[in-house]
């Protein structure tokens, strides 16, 4: 697969972290393409994912509703940019399927609009993980780090981890 043109990392607009896990690289990519499990682990607890939609193909729905303690439920809409089996999945809220431009920012749920990349990298039965997201300007990268970032995003890899161990 011909991969995408994705801007160089700067680290005044974009946040990224990267684990060695003890998962095998196909079972990461299952735990984030199919919906089964991405409502087992794609939010940190004690919020919930009740709901994953998924088209996996450039151009496809990525759709999850995540549900607060409280009980709120925030749906998140985006598209598949690139998707490269085992090795990379790249999706933005920016766009909707079909490569629709996505509402304005504000009228829905999300703050700020963002490019998600995960890239996975073979390590024999464990996987370099790389999760990576890229914002329009500083001041979302720091809403998104002030957030909880690399805290949340962490413990959603935590739990994807547990999940597929489990198997």
């Amino acid at each position: 697969m011909t991969r995408s043109y994705v801007a160089p990392f700067d680290p005044a607009l974009d946040l990224s972290f990267e684990r060695v896990i003890d998962v095998r690289r196909e079972l990461v990519w299952q735990a984030w393409t199919e919906p089964k499990h991405l409502v087992k682990w794609f939010t940190p607890a004690p919020w919930s994912t009740i709901r994953a939609d998924v088209d996996l193909r450039a151009g496809g729905r990525f759709d999850v509703v995540m549900r607060s303690p409280e009980g709120q439920e925030f749906p998140n809409s985006g598209c598949y940019l690139e998707v490269d089996d085992n090795e990379r999945l790249v999706w933005s809220n920016a766009v909707m399927p079909g490569f629709r431009p996505a509402r304005p920012i504000g009228s829905t749920s999300v703050d700020f609009a963002f490019t998600g990349i995960i890239a996975l990298e073979a390590l024999g039965t464990k996987t370099r993980y790389t999760a990576t997201v890229l914002h329009a300007d500083a001041e979302a990268c720091k809403r998104h780090e002030a957030m909880g970032f690399h805290h949340g995003w962490g413990a959603a890899l935590d739990q994807l981890v547990a999940h597929m161990q489990r198997g």
